[in-house]
């Protein structure tokens, strides 16, 4: 089993070891710095529910980190992430650490100040990632029990991309993206129909998810059946929807600067169609 030996305790919750594989690691973890010195040897096992920084840059990050947070937000900090391994089952890489450390110190501080920042996908971001939301949503409630203050629901749809980012093993600014382009198609359908969707109903939950599903699909590179027969069938049928879907199939592919086979614009159709039909 390797060892990790105490180099230095940066404050009471976060402290530096060497490592036998990584030279040197960063340990966070509520009180893991409490009256430890230098030179104390730890186990791994020691140190199972902490998190570790392995990687250099990642260390710099989240020791410049440091001075920004007070000892009661870096304990609120560490409960979140507790909370979000224990809820995920899933270890936090150092990329989701460093990013959700800085994220929650800055959204505290800016409401502090006065300053919200909106989140225009708040909606479609709770529909997307539910469970990742409802996780969320009690991180939110831990910062707001240390803070007393009243964080806004943004607030829990961004955290919500920080946790689907560990889920999914995806770069948040991947999971952003995808995100800001499903809005960007719901106002063009919005648009070009002339209607407000209801963003709590089913039907919108379906046609987000499938946006979404579309979107990974052309990101893999994966084909779906396509039927000519139907294809002329629903050009024929429902032209408008047809022709939307093309529409919303462009910006896509201007996006994600990829080709999008023609056999999504049957299933867009189709979905386009039933909105159509329930307005």
């Amino acid at each position: 089993m390797s060892s990790l030996v105490v180099k230095k305790v940066l404050n009471n919750n976060v402290l530096i070891a060497t490592h036998d594989m990584y030279d040197e690691v960063v340990l966070i973890g509520k009180g893991i710095g409490f009256q430890r010195t230098k030179g104390e040897v730890l186990t791994e096992h020691a140190v199972e529910k902490m998190f570790v920084l392995k990687d250099p840059t990642k260390q710099e990050q989240y020791k410049n980190l440091l001075p920004e947070i007070d000892e009661k937000t870096f304990d609120t900090i560490v409960e979140a992430f507790e909370l979000i391994r224990k809820e995920t089952n899933s270890y936090l890489n150092e990329h989701v650490l460093v990013a959700l450390t800085d994220h929650i110190i800055f959204s505290v501080q800016r409401f502090i100040k006065g300053i919200t920042i909106k989140n225009p996908f708040l909606i479609e971001t709770k529909t997307l990632y539910p469970k990742e939301f409802e996780i969320a949503k009690k991180v939110v409630d831990i910062v707001k029990r240390a803070t007393n203050l009243n964080l806004p629901d943004d607030e829990i749809s961004f955290i919500t991309l920080h946790i689907h980012s560990v889920l999914s093993d995806k770069n948040l600014s991947e999971i952003n993206f995808h995100s800001r382009l499903i809005g960007e198609l719901i106002l063009l359908i919005e648009s070009e129909m002339d209607i407000r969707l209801d963003k709590e109903s089913i039907d919108y939950m379906r046609l987000i998810r499938h946006l979404l599903f579309t979107v990974e699909r052309i990101n893999r590179g994966e084909t779906l059946l396509d039927s000519p027969k139907i294809t002329l069938l629903l050009q024929n049928e429902y032209p408008f929807c047809y022709n939307l879907s093309w529409k919303l199939i462009k910006v896509m592919q201007n996006s994600l600067k990829k080709p999008v086979e023609n056999a999504e614009a049957i299933y867009l159709t189709m979905h386009l169609q039933r909105l159509m039909n329930k307005n």
